[in-house]
């Protein structure tokens, strides 16, 4: 079965760190670009952070530039957010996504997963 299974979502406090993992299954994430977005009650789908297929150069929105870091394992398969210095508007659910070919973000995504909840409060 093709999919992107996102884990690691949870209640942290401000200042805190999580890490989010987007597993997939089916297909080499490695011929992908993916991306991960995020949602936050009422408000439109925010891109947060791609990296490449192939080459792994990345992109990150300026609301969480030099507080999160996208990587990639390739041998597990897996594409990780490292989110730290945690703030309350980072509050949403998390979604990857991955679009096959050469390009920096998904545009048209071939898989999405389910979605992890993070949720930054005292």
């Amino acid at each position: 079965q093709l999919q992107l299974v996102e884990s690691g979502g949870a209640l942290v406090q401000p200042g805190g760190s999580l890490r989010l993992s987007c597993a997939a299954s089916g297909f080499s994430l490695g011929n992908y670009a993916i991306g991960w977005f995020r949602q936050a009650p009422g408000k439109e789908r925010e891109r947060v952070s791609c990296i490449r297929s192939g080459v792994g150069s990345t992109y990150y929105a300026d609301s969480v530039k030099g507080r999160f870091t996208i990587s990639r394992d390739t041998a597990k398969n897996t594409v990780y957010l490292q989110m730290n210095s945690l703030k309350p508007e980072d509050t949403a659910v998390y979604y990857c996504a991955a679009e096959q070919g050469l390009k920096l973000c998904p545009i048209v995504a071939n898989y999405w997963g389910q979605g992890t909840q993070v949720t930054v409060s005292s």
